[in-house]
């Protein structure tokens, strides 16, 4: 903030073209296209696209403290768990979740998916999920997930109908 004024001070226009964004497999059946990073954005916003195949298991049950999390489904059908709800959001569907709302979210079974997922105000995720690509390429583990949690506002738990719901596949 500007205190002279206070007026949030503007960031400058971010523009990612399609071929020049980075594109990241965190897990076998799962993309992350990197769109904007809060330090592109003067802490604003985060944003990425998710690309999950058939089968993905999405992201597990975890929580936010510090931002809320958006969700506009590009493509496809996910299934997402608020708290303990699950809930069917389809092609042009958009959910926010508040700081601190439990939530997980992966492609119904059978379906493919894909989802702009943008974070307010942002956070530096980016190599949050370059951590999880390295998992997923066996170079980093997860406790590495598990010891960045503080890191990367990213507190993962056991959700008994999460658990469910990916073993109804």
């Amino acid at each position: 903030m500007n205190t002279a004024t206070t007026q949030p001070i503007a960031a400058a226009p971010v523009l990612v073209r399609a071929e020049n964004a980075a594109t990241l497999q965190d897990g076998p059946t799962s993309l992350i296209t990197l769109l904007a990073d809060a330090g592109a954005t003067g802490g604003a916003l985060t944003a990425n696209k998710a690309t999950f195949q058939k089968g993905s298991p999405g992201a597990p049950a975890h929580f936010h403290t510090k931002a809320t999390e958006m969700f506009f489904v590009l493509d496809g059908t996910m299934r997402i768990l608020v708290n303990d709800e699950i809930l069917i959001l389809g092609k042009g569907d958009f959910l926010t979740v508040p700081p601190t709302v439990p939530h997980a979210f992966a492609p119904v079974p059978g379906s493919e998916a894909e989802l702009l997922v943008v974070f307010t105000p942002g956070l530096h995720r980016f190599d949050y999920y370059r951590l999880l690509e390295r998992v997923h390429q066996g170079e980093a583990t997860a406790q590495d997930i598990r010891d960045s949690s503080q890191q990367y506002d990213n507190h993962y738990f056991d959700s008994p109908v999460w658990s469910k719901a990916l073993a109804e596949r």
